[in-house]
């Protein structure tokens, strides 16, 4: 297997955890929602670090801000990014762009990263109202 077609095999993995994200934010299974969003984020860990191998020029990606802003804390903004962004990413890699498709990936795990951050910061609240 190609390290492109581990990529493209990565990402499609990627996306089938950001479904299971959304099923268990819908059926409001935390413990789902989070294993999920960890896999996600190290499912996109795993492509990013393939594409690091592929890609050996750093003068493209020197003009890039590759940690865009999150407008929006709420979780369903952000998952709609992260599906975008998967998408964008998966049509690039099939194009033959991997430095577009490694951009796409890396915003996408930034935004699963976030999402893992505001889960902890909700566990730690809770944690600090229980020994109140």
């Amino acid at each position: 297997m190609s390290v492109t077609e581990k990529i493209s095999k990565s990402l499609k993995t990627a996306k089938m955890h950001l479904e299971n994200l959304t099923n268990a934010l819908g059926k409001g299974d935390e413990n789902s929602f989070a294993d999920s969003v960890w896999h996600l984020a190290a499912e996109l860990e795993y492509a990013l670090f393939l594409f690091s191998v592929t890609i050996q020029s750093e003068s493209e990606s020197a003009k890039w801000k590759p940690n865009p802003e999150v407008k929006s804390m709420e979780t369903e903004p952000i998952l709609t990014n992260i599906r975008s962004l998967l998408s964008d990413a998966e049509k690039f890699l099939v194009k033959g762009n991997l430095h577009e498709a490694y951009r796409s990936a890396y915003a996408a795990r930034h935004y699963a990263l976030r999402i893992q951050e505001n889960l902890a910061k909700k566990k730690r609240e809770a944690l600090k109202r229980k020994q109140q």
